[in-house]
């Protein structure tokens, strides 16, 4: 497992260091309804939809992990909400192809067109199915890192998809985004308060959180999590990630909705908070100490397995992972 995540990073993200976005797990058949639907769905000519609130929806892929032919490069969640006079986009899916299905998919609820589209981050299965949105009509937005990173390494990213896909994402152009934010914003979207926040070093490079504060609900990219551990990279710079994560409780949300598995509540947050801080606090410690990742895994195992194992659908096969990382990231 841990060699196909270390080729599955190598190939997708940076050509040296590549980051991981998804973490080696996907569903299976010990959920059978998950998997009828999970069919369903791929041969299907639209997505299940997810009502999260008046006017917001979301459409959450079944499979988390490696794009694969049999769930065809799914494997990120999108959300949607419905204006007045058109719908705003929250991430495009990891092909053309994809796009278009979820494109076909908003139409079974609106009759409105998608006049907004807005990339939480760069990497591939959240903004690749940019191209079915490509109208004149449409505004795409990013961040300024965000677009930089999606120019460096969007025509790797296709190679990738296509390669571990066996060509099933298809033919995939790519479509980058044509408006760039600098930094928080605040804007209306035809009667509908949105928020920008951007990090930096939380995730990837330029991501972007996006909060509804009339509706009280934030859409946190592959910031926030729900049925998985965090999904920390190469480049996360972990007291800045618990400080957005901190600020994000603060505004206490009734719903989160994450790049990855279902909604869900500011529990979540708090909980990956104090994963994250202790996990962090200990490496710090022992690294100090001279100590080595395999002696904090098996003081992270005895303390804080009991609580979290039960908490994340990936925790055991996860956490070791977490603790390498978070020894590099101290020098």
């Amino acid at each position: 497992m841990t060699s196909m995540l270390n080729k599955f990073l190598f190939f997708k993200y940076h050509l040296s260091i590549l980051i991981i976005c998804f973490l080696c797990f996907s569903f299976n058949n010990k959920n059978a309804k998950t998997g009828k639907l999970y069919k369903k769905e791929i041969s299907s000519e639209t997505f299940n939809v997810i009502r999260d609130a008046e006017n917001i929806y979301s459409i959450v892929s079944p499979s988390f992990g490696l794009p694969t032919p049999e769930n065809k490069g799914w494997n990120s969640n999108v959300h949607f909400i419905v204006t007045k006079s058109g719908v705003l986009l929250f991430d495009t899916g990891s092909s053309e192809s994809i796009g278009y299905k979820i494109k076909r998919t908003i139409a079974s609820v609106t009759s409105l067109p998608v006049r907004w589209v807005v990339n939480s981050h760069s990497h591939a299965d959240h903004w690749l199915g940019n191209a079915a949105f490509a109208d004149t009509t449409t505004e795409i937005i990013t961040s300024k890192h965000a677009l930089t990173e999606m120019k460096k390494n969007g025509n790797d990213d296709i190679t990738f998809y296509n390669k571990v896909t066996k060509g099933k994402i298809g033919s995939t152009r790519l479509v980058f985004p044509s408006s760039i934010i600098n930094n928080n914003l605040k804007r209306n979207f035809d009667g509908i308060e949105v928020e920008f926040i951007l990090t930096e070093e939380n995730h990837s490079a330029g991501d972007i959180i996006m909060w509804l504060p009339n509706h009280k609900v934030v859409f946190g990219g592959d910031i926030l999590s729900s049925d998985w551990m965090p999904v920390i990279t190469d480049d996360v710079n972990i007291p800045s990630l618990i400080n957005t994560l901190n600020s994000i409780v603060e505004l206490n949300p009734t719903k989160v909705l994450t790049g990855h598995g279902n909604a869900t509540t500011v529990k979540s947050i708090v909980r990956d908070i104090n994963l994250l801080s202790s996990v962090w606090k200990q490496v710090k410690l022992d690294s100090e100490n001279g100590s080595k990742p395999e002696e904090t895994l098996l003081k992270i195992k005895a303390e804080l397995e009991p609580q979290y194992k039960l908490l994340y659908k990936n925790y055991t096969t996860e956490i070791e992972r977490f603790i390498n990382l978070m020894y590099s990231l101290q020098n």
